[in-house]
């Protein structure tokens, strides 16, 4: 039973919300979102509140009302505020630059790595070790965050790597010489 899909999502003002044929639509400061609902589902939308209802009786209706609700809310939070990720680069030698939307990374490798940022997200460089990504979009955000990470993901002898900012690596002991 879903507890989250039964409260309603505040609309902010000056947060626009349309909904027609499982089609949802948010505009608000920051930009626009679109998605799409579960035909089991519908959103009654109001002067400033959302509400999730199921349409059909089914085995998953309770999961998709909870989710509807979360992936609405975020949206909702998007682009009122937008959301944010911090990269930490760790290692002797590693660090990343930005120009324009590109980012360009030297991890270790004998050459850098050109990471291409998709539309709607953007990256600033501080001390060349720390990446804070930016965005209306929380999927993407995440997914972007994640290829990041993928491309050098922290080791655990060294902690040497991109990991995430409030990521905490378990750290192994090394060898020790034995006489």
């Amino acid at each position: 039973m879903s507890r989250i899909g039964k409260k309603s999502i505040p609309i902010p003002d000056k947060t626009k919300v349309t909904y027609k044929q499982n089609f949802v639509t948010v505009e608000g400061s920051k930009g626009k979102l679109e998605g799409t609902v579960h035909q089991d589902i519908d959103l009654d939308v109001t002067d400033n509140e959302i509400n999730v209802i199921i349409k059909n009786e089914g085995k998953n209706a309770r999961a998709f009302q909870g989710l509807t609700r979360s992936l609405v809310a975020n949206m909702v939070t998007g682009v009122t505020t937008g959301f944010e990720r911090v990269l930490q680069i760790n290692g002797i030698g590693y660090r990343a630059e930005t120009s324009g939307n590109t980012i360009t990374l030297n991890l270790g490798f004998s050459h850098p790595i050109n990471f291409e940022l998709p539309d709607g997200i953007s990256a600033i460089v501080e001390k060349n070790n720390d990446i804070k990504l930016s965005g209306i979009d929380k999927q993407l955000l995440g997914e972007v965050a994640a290829s990041i990470r993928k491309l050098r993901p922290p080791e655990p002898y060294k902690g040497k790597g991109v990991k995430y900012a409030e990521e905490r690596i378990q750290r192994k002991a090394g060898k020790t010489g034995a006489a």
